[in-house]
């Protein structure tokens, strides 16, 4: 139609949202094979140890079958259109875990630990089922964001009326229950941090001062996040829990990134890293005496007293080689009390090689990478920072530790996600899953085939 020589058109109709394949069938069968590679490495332990497969073969794999059945059908139900991965990932590494504990509680018949760990995973898993099942939508946690903070803090702040266990207050022990309120303290804050920066994201990227290389937000909406975190992390240096401060330092920083899109944090953040380090580890015995072993791992035994923990270590991984000596056929055990927690993973590196470790970190990049993705396909700021907190507190866990057992930073004394020895561990790991799972569900189904900012 025309008028006065000018063309009138219709506007064009919003372009359909692209429906993607919901991949259920996919996750499927990635848990069915992380189900059966699970019972064969408990099989070959006990092939490896005893020469005939463990009786409780069966119904370990039928346990850890049923458990990860359970968990896709929630999925399939509720989150039809998440990213596949995630689940079997968690379900392998589990498994993985379990075997390894398994493995080593055979060396050590006073101190069985492989059957409360298949509880502590079935309560993670059961976690992660009634995540899946009851959160139908992620931004609801948007609401709660400040009774997560504050749950947190009062969970950070428990430990310190319990007992210290190997110079840390980082557990609560109650008629020989024990629970580490730290694990779930990181997920709440988490929460808070993304909720906050979402709400406050254009004040922190383009008001304050501007100095040096970068822009300064203004002390009334740093301020309160900034307190926030530092009161966590001065309560879990009182307690000496320095892995969890670290990791708490880097979801801080990594999250304040995300949010501005300023890079100077980073720089600024790396800084502040450095210049704590230096001071604890000056002002700190304990801490002072872990660097001492990270930088000198073998002078326990140029002293005559032996190879101490990181030196084991590090004898573990050179056994190892590249393929490994077989689940079961190693002796990581020598490395002492920290073998089934903190040191799991020389384990895994002297059994399976530099080849089965380096899929074990394959396996963690690929949980991070989902996490990461979905965050930046949602399009809401919330979503995209949890997501990325989230995904991101399994990236420093896993740095962390691996860095400490290999000798590329010194030790730290957290868990192994999903691997080590660990009730709280497991169970948080789980519901870390669960979470992603929401957001990349959220994702899915409201991509609309652009390619997101």
């Amino acid at each position: 139609m025309t008028k006065a020589g000018t063309t009138l058109t219709a506007p064009a109709a919003p372009a359909a949202a692209v429906r993607l394949p919901r991949r259920r069938g996919i996750e499927l069968a990635l848990i069915v094979l992380a189900v059966l590679l699970s019972v064969y490495g408990y099989c070959a332990v006990g092939l490896a140890r005893t020469g005939t497969v463990p009786p409780g073969a069966a119904g370990y794999g039928a346990g850890l079958g049923v458990l990860a059945l359970v968990a896709h059908l929630a999925v399939r139900f509720r989150a039809p259109y998440a990213d596949p991965l995630p689940l079997p990932i968690g379900v392998l590494l589990n498994g993985l875990g379990l075997v390894l504990i398994y493995r080593l509680d055979l060396q050590t018949p006073g101190d069985r630990a492989a059957p409360a760990q298949l509880v502590w995973s079935t309560l993670g898993v059961s976690l992660f089922i009634v995540v899946v099942l009851m959160l139908r939508d992620h931004r609801l946690l948007q609401r709660y964001s400040y009774v997560c903070v504050a749950a947190a803090l009062v969970l950070l702040l428990l430990p310190i009326f319990f007992p210290a266990v190997n110079g840390a207050r980082i557990w609560i022990r109650i008629a020989g229950f024990s629970i580490q309120p730290s694990e779930f303290a990181k997920v709440l804050l988490a929460v808070f941090f993304a909720a906050y920066l979402a709400a406050n994201r254009n004040a922190l990227a383009y008001a304050g001062r501007r100095l040096w290389f970068m822009q300064f937000p203004t002390g009334r909406v740093l301020g309160p996040i900034v307190t926030i975190w530092l009161v966590s992390v001065g309560v879990l240096i009182l307690e000496r829990d320095l892995g969890t401060s670290l990791l708490f330092f880097g979801l801080f920083v990594v999250m304040l990134y995300v949010a501005t899109g300023r890079t100077g944090w980073i720089a600024v953040g790396l800084v502040l890293a450095v210049l704590g380090a230096v001071a604890v580890g000056h002002l700190e015995p304990h801490v002072h005496g872990r660097i001492e072993d990270w930088l000198h791992p073998f002078a326990s035994i140029d002293a005559g007293q032996g190879p101490n923990q990181l030196a084991q270590s590090l004898f573990a991984f050179a056994a190892g080689g590249m393929i490994g000596t077989g689940l079961g056929l190693g002796h990581s055990i020598l490395i002492g009390f920290a073998t089934k927690s903190d040191f799991i993973l020389a384990t895994a590196g002297e059994e399976l090689g530099l080849a089965g470790l380096s899929a074990i970190f394959l396996l963690y990049g690929l949980l991070v990478e989902r996490g990461y993705r979905a965050g930046l396909a949602l399009r809401e700021p919330f979503g995209r920072l949890l997501a990325v907190g989230l995904a991101s507190i399994v990236a420093l866990q896993v740095f962390v530790i691996a860095g400490g057992v290999t000798g590329l930073i010194p030790l730290t004394g957290m868990a192994m996600p999903f691997l080590a020895q660990g009730g709280s561990s497991v169970v948080t790991n789980w519901a870390i899953v669960a979470l992603l799972i929401r957001v990349s569900d959220s994702a899915r189904r409201h991509y609309d085939g652009r390619v997101a900012p």
